[in-house]
């Protein structure tokens, strides 16, 4: 072999810096979906450090090279959660549509989202195992959540696609149904996530959304309303009163004529 030809042995054992980035990453993820798996499965409290590096194959020790403890865990599940219910928001508000339309479309992808890992993890937990800074943070988030919900809704009822109705309290109703799924939702039931986001979609806002007809009922109305009504005298011409007279002096024999044939 020629004596400048490079060996396999002189090459550097340490892989390339963005390939032992991508390495971490990975198997800091990989503790993440292990330890929320565990905490849904057998309750915070209760699942321990042990029980997590267990399932991994790994050492406990080996844990505090991704993470500080098990509330630190605990607060970067439900971060991603609520980096995936930010997305569904950002992505609603800039498509187009009416209020009741994005009002759905938030719906069904939060729905599904609660359906899953991470989404639960926004309801399952209680935030007082959090740091006092994590759970400023947790608060604020939902805040905006809750605020996206009664955007939509009052968006809704502006443009007609919604019943007049208290924002506040139609939010309420809606997203505390929503969180509701990540208590009882099982995978591998009847129904599947997105099936179950679909039909809470259309019964949770049912109740809140006007109808074609009634907008159609209502557009009717109004243009009746405005066709039947006398003109006024300020702003109406001459032409106008005299023939509005007319008609209604004709109404009027025409009723008397008609009483006075019953009287005979």
């Amino acid at each position: 072999m020629d004596a400048h030809s490079p060996s396999s042995s002189n090459e550097s054992p340490w892989l390339p810096f963005e390939s032992r980035r991508r390495a971490r990453d990975e198997k800091r993820e990989a503790v993440l979906r292990t330890a929320v798996a565990l905490f849904l499965e057998q309750g915070y409290h209760r699942a321990t450090l042990n029980d997590v590096a267990k399932r991994l194959n790994i050492t406990k020790p080996a844990l505090y090279n991704y993470f500080r403890g098990k509330d630190e865990i605990l607060f970067e599940c439900w971060s991603i959660g609520n980096e995936l219910v930010d997305e569904c928001i950002a992505e609603t508000s800039a498509g187009g549509g009416s209020g009741l339309d994005k009002l759905r479309k938030l719906t069904v992808r939060y729905a599904e989202l609660m359906t899953a890992d991470y989404g639960k993890s926004l309801v399952r937990f209680d935030i007082r195992d959090l740091s006092k800074d994590n759970r400023k943070i947790v608060q604020t988030a939902k805040r905006r959540i809750d605020r996206a919900f009664r955007d939509y809704i009052a968006q809704g009822v502006a443009d007609g696609s919604v019943k007049p109705c208290d924002p506040k309290l139609a939010a309420f109703a809606i997203a505390g149904s929503l969180n509701w799924i990540g208590h009882w939702f099982q995978p591998g039931g009847e129904l599947s996530g997105r099936a179950v986001a679909e039909e809470f979609a259309i019964r949770l806002t049912e109740g809140i959304a006007k109808t074609t007809t009634q907008m159609t009922s209502t557009r009717k109305t109004t243009a009746h309303e405005k066709a039947d009504k006398p003109p006024r005298r300020g702003n109406a011409s001459r032409e106008e009163t005299s023939e509005h007279h007319t008609r209604t002096a004709a109404r009027a024999a025409g009723q008397s004529k008609r009483a006075r044939s019953r009287l005979r």
